[in-house]
């Protein structure tokens, strides 16, 4: 499998946070294909076939990326210890 970049994972995660509140405000035709379609692409980059497997993967794919105990700067995107 292909692993994923960080900013491309970190990307469609706020894509999907931002579709699924959009839906949970207002749900209709539009909000509930725009959560589908982002649930699948994120399902088909984590080779996952559920939306919980695919956040847990992703998540797993950013911890490793990162680190443990790491997390990247805010305005760097450096990486600094967590407890900063």
């Amino acid at each position: 499998m292909i692993t994923p970049s960080p900013s491309a994972v970190r990307a469609l995660l706020a894509r999907y946070a931002v579709a699924r509140f959009a839906h949970e405000q207002c749900p209709d035709d539009g909000t509930a294909r725009a959560l589908e379609d982002i649930t699948y692409t994120l399902c088909v980059m984590t080779a996952s076939r559920t939306v919980a497997e695919a956040l847990a993967a992703a998540d797993a794919l950013l911890v490793r990326e990162v680190g443990p105990g790491l997390r990247p700067a805010p305005e760097t995107g450096r990486e600094e210890p967590a407890g900063l």
